[in-house]
């Protein structure tokens, strides 16, 4: 419970920080953060099945 109770209060923190980004400059974060969890999948994926 304490866990997703920080979790939460971490996601909070996140998104009062993207509202005060310009829009442009919080997708293209959105776009890295995403890029970089595609890549890490993949190479998990590949190191399990290796």
């Amino acid at each position: 419970m304490i866990v997703l109770v920080a979790a939460l209060l971490v996601m909070g923190i996140m998104l009062g920080a993207v509202v005060q980004l310009p829009a442009s400059v919080s997708l293209v974060a959105g776009a890295l953060i995403g890029c970089w969890l595609i890549a890490f999948a993949v190479r998990e994926r590949r190191a399990r099945r290796g």
